[in-house]
């Protein structure tokens, strides 16, 4: 039986199911290789592999041994780490932005993930300057603030990320 067929419909389906099986393994491996007991068996195979060195004469095979097997282990767990990472972040992203959403958070700072480095640096200043220019402190503005005439959070926000999307645009 062959794996791909002309349906490009049911081509998709089977990916979709890759995709899903892979996704389901990285995580399993990826939780179960963050357990301190899995840390304790590679390290125990270390300390086995360092003892038989006089057995073996300490030859080219000895280190061959260990220098393929970390090699391999190292090379695949980066696949699978990186595809667990990814799907952790698209998912934290995806609650930050429900947040942002329904808060009274500047809506305009969805999507900035998607800036290159700079820009976020940037960013960052413009962000930094206006909270120090403003005297915003972590908690934000008090009640009193507002009552006394002062710009309420979400105006002072809106200064920043207004200033802020206007300079990258400038860009």
């Amino acid at each position: 039986m062959s794996v791909w067929t002309c349906d490009p419909a049911e081509d998709a389906d089977h990916m979709a199911r890759l995709k899903h099986i892979f996704s389901r393994f990285a995580a399993i491996v990826s939780e179960w290789t963050g357990k301190p007991v899995v840390f304790i068996l590679a390290l125990m195979s270390v300390v086995v592999w360092g003892i038989t060195g006089p057995i073996f004469d300490f030859s080219e095979n000895w280190q061959l041994v260990i220098n393929t097997g970390t090699t391999i282990i190292t090379f695949l767990m980066v696949f699978l780490l990186q595809n667990s990472q990814t799907r952790d972040t698209r998912a934290i992203q995806a609650k930050l932005n429900e947040l942002i959403l329904t808060s009274a958070a500047e809506n305009r700072f969805i999507g900035i993930e998607n800036l290159d480095e700079e820009d976020l640096k940037h960013l960052d200043r413009l962000v930094a300057k206006a909270a120090k220019r403003d005297g915003e402190r972590p908690g934000g503005a008090s009640k009193e603030d507002e009552a006394d005439g002062n710009p309420s959070m979400k105006q002072k926000r809106r200064r920043v990320v207004g200033a802020a999307s206007s300079d990258l645009d400038q860009q």
